[in-house]
């Protein structure tokens, strides 16, 4: 798997040119409209970008973001993250293409916009559309193009709202006992830092990368605090134990490993931690009820 595509490498492949102070004090944030004639079949290639995206498309396509598959029938609304390697892949040609794109600088000291479920690991990222959803969601697009082209001395502000609104709107459409209103007690709390530093070991971009924390002792020594008091907070948060996460969460990256890239299983497997490739293919087997080579060839 490539490392994450940069803004610049972004502008080059989509449009041969980069621009001027695009790594300027405020941030980075762009708006595109493409017009059908100039939709195609283009496919994004799969890798994480150094940047977010909120895009608004029409179009038969398949998303693949890290290990799960999404088909988009009609009108889709998605989030983008540097967290996540996705790709589209577009089996028809797209009838509507809208998205704007901007750097985490950008959201400098406004909102925390990255610890909402559309830019979590685990979370939603792509939300179906209906006629009409897609038609606010358009409005909304077309008054942030109105202020970015604006002259008005706050107009970024503006903007920052506006993709605060198409965040919240997609998180509407969720069943309301999807969304996690419990209050941030201490065990909670807890359990979100062990999730954030789990995760921030992914995703593996060369094969010389490795997995460095696999045991829930190895995560309380970094947390500072008891392995059985970090136990407790996250099997009391989640309902899963600290190994099943950690499991999940590496076997959620040997799927992403062995579909998306040409490493061997191998390279996978140390990459993942295991001293023993036969450990590995025992582990996966458990989980996946298939070989690592069959999953591959599946």
């Amino acid at each position: 798997m490539k490392s994450a595509e940069s803004l610049e490498e972004f502008y080059k492949r989509k449009f041969q040119w980069v621009p001027e102070q695009i790594r300027k004090d405020i941030g980075h944030f762009n708006l595109f409209r493409l017009k059908p004639d100039f939709c195609g079949f283009e496919s994004v290639p799969y890798r994480r970008r150094d940047f977010y995206k909120v895009l608004l498309m029409k179009g038969h396509s398949r998303v693949h973001y890290a290990d799960k598959v999404f088909e988009v029938k009609n009108y889709a609304l998605s989030f983008s993250n540097p967290k996540i390697p996705y790709k589209w892949e577009h089996i028809e040609p797209m009838e509507e293409c809208t998205y704007c794109i901007f750097s985490a600088d950008f959201f400098h000291q406004f909102g925390h916009f990255q610890d909402y479920e559309v830019y979590q690991p685990n979370g939603t990222h792509v939300f179906e559309l209906s006629e009409a959803q897609a038609a606010e969601v358009r409005a909304v697009f077309n008054r942030m193009e109105e202020e970015f082209n604006s002259e008005y001395k706050y107009k970024y502000d503006l903007v920052r709202n506006q993709i605060f609104e198409l965040l919240h709107y997609a998180l509407k459409l969720q069943p309301s006992e999807q969304l996690d209103a419990r209050p941030v007690n201490a065990s909670r709390r807890i359990a979100m830092l062990f999730m954030e530093l789990l995760e921030r070991q992914f995703p593996l971009d060369e094969p010389n990368q490795y997995v460095a924390m696999r045991s829930a002792s190895e995560f309380a020594r970094q947390l500072n605090v008891h392995v059985n008091h970090l136990n407790r907070a996250v099997k009391e948060t989640t309902e899963k134990t600290t190994t099943q996460l950690i499991t999940e969460r590496i076997m959620q990256e040997a799927r992403v490993l062995l579909k998306q890239t040409s490493w061997s299983v191998s390279e996978i497997s140390y990459s993942l931690g295991f001293k023993e490739v036969t450990h590995f293919n025992n582990s996966f087997k458990k989980h996946q009820e298939l070989s690592p080579l069959k999953f591959r060839n599946s």
